[in-house]
């Protein structure tokens, strides 16, 4: 018995009346949600299924012929007309993505689910059926410093991948020897069968996996495959004003498909730092300086990205004041200008004093009019700068 298949509607959380771009956004939402290599290794197939399940429906709904159809006769309106390979044709998949290049969507990673389910957005197939697609997008997280973020730097990353099989160049056959078309898809790279309900079902074939021929003798390098999995040394250059999550494309630089090379998305975590703390543009540090200092006024060394310098600290000041050098933060990584450093000042009361010192207090406290029978200067000057 044929299982039950959902409300497309329901499969996409919208509203009978949901516009186009409605329906674009929330398909959006749901397949970077659900997309296979964004989610745990164990929870993979679960995806690959939801996926499949939000992308037939958004494929039906963005239509309007076919959605006319499925909003007057459901599902049999839609699978008496169509095969399920034609539920797809016409959806507009790249738009839904074509702003989303630069995240490693699209082209390698959304082509492998797609044509899985008997058909390419991204890609194209050949005269005879074989996939064209083009190479598995890679990532990589790179650690560095706060100050290698401030001024940039260049790292040599390893990148494990598949590049194309130099014995073969790619054919996955012996040199020597060829491919030859598959029988059981007789080189179309699809099978057809029927339902029983007077329409049929295209799929890919399951024997040449849609590439419409098949190896007799496969390469002994690659194994049939086309492609071996070596390790590179990759110079990455990283501008400054990167911060945490920010991702960097390098073209060309991921795995090899039969359409050209994925790209290499590298990801940048900057490590915690022991003296600053990053506010976007602005770093943040703290300094202490004595009660005298802050009464008196004086001048201090600052800790910044490139080394000391001096800052006046004007009199009276209170403990918990921040002060702003300017330019002394990070740089905006699109050439915008420069953020600037925080400083907050701690004022440190002395908790022992000698008996000298507490004389002269206590006749700074009698000259400033303060009572101290009750509680000691002292104390009042830790109340005041709390």
């Amino acid at each position: 018995m044929m299982a039950t298949k959902r409300d497309y509607y329901e499969i996409l959380g919208i509203k009978k009346n949901a516009t186009l771009d409605e329906i674009k956004k929330v398909y959006r939402e749901l397949a970077l949600r659900y997309h296979p290599d964004r989610v745990p290794h164990e929870q993979k197939k679960e995806a690959e299924e939801k996926f499949k399940e939000i992308s037939e429906a958004y494929a039906v709904l963005s239509d309007s012929q076919k959605r006319a159809l499925y909003d007057q006769y459901g599902h049999a309106g839609i699978d008496q007309r169509y095969a399920y390979e034609d539920i797809f044709r016409g959806a507009d998949f790249s738009s839904v993505f074509q702003d989303l290049g630069d995240f490693g969507f699209g082209g390698g990673l959304f082509d492998e689910i797609f044509s899985d389910l008997g058909f390419d957005i991204f890609g194209a197939r050949g005269r005879r059926g074989g996939r064209v697609r083009r190479g598995r997008d890679l990532e990589i997280t790179i650690d560095i410093t706060l100050e290698e973020a401030a001024g940039g730097v260049e790292k040599t990353i390893t990148v494990p991948r598949y590049e194309t099989c130099s014995t073969c160049s790619g054919s996955g056959a012996k040199p020597g020897s060829k491919k030859i078309t598959c029988p059981q898809c007789r080189g179309s790279g699809r099978t057809v069968m029927s339902t029983g309900f007077g329409f049929q079902l295209a799929q890919t074939c399951s024997r040449c996996s849609g590439e419409g021929s098949i190896i007799q003798t496969p390469c002994s390098e690659c194994r049939g495959e086309g492609r071996t999995r070596v390790t590179r040394k990759i110079k990455v250059k990283i501008p400054a004003g990167v911060d945490t999550g920010s991702h960097l494309r390098i073209r060309g630089e991921g795995e090899a498909g039969t359409a050209g090379r994925g790209d290499l998305y590298v990801v940048i975590e900057v490590r915690p730092h022991p003296v600053f703390q990053r506010h976007n543009h602005d770093i943040l540090t703290e300094i202490t300086i004595s009660v005298t200092k802050a009464i008196m006024g004086s001048e201090v060394e600052v800790p910044t990205l490139n080394g000391q310098v001096k800052m006046k600290i004007p009199p009276g000041t209170q403990s918990g004041r921040i002060f702003r050098l300017k330019d002394k933060g990070m740089p905006d990584v699109h050439g915008k200008g420069m953020g600037d450093e925080l400083v907050r000042v701690n004022v440190e009361i002395p908790t022992h004093l000698t008996l000298e010192q507490r004389k002269l207090i206590e006749e700074f406290a009698k000259l400033s009019g303060e009572e101290i029978n009750k509680e000691s200067f002292t104390d009042k000057i830790k109340k005041a700068f709390k």
